[in-house]
């Protein structure tokens, strides 16, 4: 009896010992389970922010070089001077008949910054410096079947200029000269070869640097008896202008 008895006790012991122990142990495993499930939620939204924040970073940075870009595009653009190069020959049918007919779309031809032509004339697009220049190039006869002919053969090429500044602001805004160059091309002589060695080949070039105001035009001007014996070969005859 005694022994069943001790037996029975120390199963008592036993299972009241287990059940502190569960007790104990319990509360400590439900503890570590909240804790694992806070550290995965922690990195859960680190990892969240991690993403968002280089999402952001990537967008921050395709703006900037969208910007760069843009920006980088703009300096480009105030960098372009403006400048116009053109082309001449004559026309018979042209309505100016002391004038050279000028192209824009040919060879060498060029427009950029605002500088155009609008019916035959250059049209300055804004105030300042440029430098204006024009060439005409001719194949003139020398040689005559008149006897008593001795005179000489001139060439003459001008610029002219029309602007508000000289004091009208109408349609009958005059013209004035601001480049005119003249130049002896030979002597008559008596020939009965009028196209052989009685031809002679001069270009009359003229340029300079003027002050010029926006909507101001710019044409040329040449004596129609020579305009007969222009040379309208790419590179012979040519107006410009460009800014400084």
């Amino acid at each position: 009896m005694k022994g069943e008895y001790k037996i029975s006790l120390d199963a008592a012991v036993d299972t009241e010992t287990r059940k502190q122990t569960m007790q104990s142990v319990n509360p400590c495993s439900k503890l570590t389970r909240v804790l694992l499930a806070f550290i995965f939620c922690l990195t859960a939204v680190a990892a969240t922010a991690v993403l968002i924040l280089n999402q952001h970073t990537k967008g921050s940075r395709q703006i900037d070089e969208d910007n760069s870009d843009i920006h980088h595009t703009l300096r480009h653009l105030s960098k372009v001077r403006a400048a116009i190069h053109l082309e001449g020959e004559y026309n018979p049918d042209y309505n100016e008949k002391t004038a050279v007919e000028w192209k824009t779309q040919v060879d060498q031809s060029h427009s950029q910054g605002g500088l155009e032509l609008e019916n035959n004339e250059i049209v300055i697009p804004q105030d300042g410096l440029y430098f204006v220049y024009s060439q005409a190039s001719f194949r003139v006869s020398c040689s005559s079947d008149d006897a008593n002919s001795q005179s000489m053969v001139h060439l003459s090429h001008s610029v002219r200029r029309s602007s508000r500044s000289y004091g009208n602001n109408d349609a009958t805004t005059p013209y004035k000269t601001i480049l005119h160059s003249v130049r002896t091309a030979c002597q008559k002589t008596v020939s009965s070869d009028s196209d052989g060695e009685g031809s002679w080949y001069s270009a009359v070039y003229m340029g300079a640097v003027f002050s010029l105001n926006e909507q101001d035009r710019l044409k040329t001007v040449t004596e129609e008896k020579i305009l007969l014996d222009l040379e309208d070969e790419p590179g012979k005859t040519f107006f410009g202008v460009f800014a400084l």
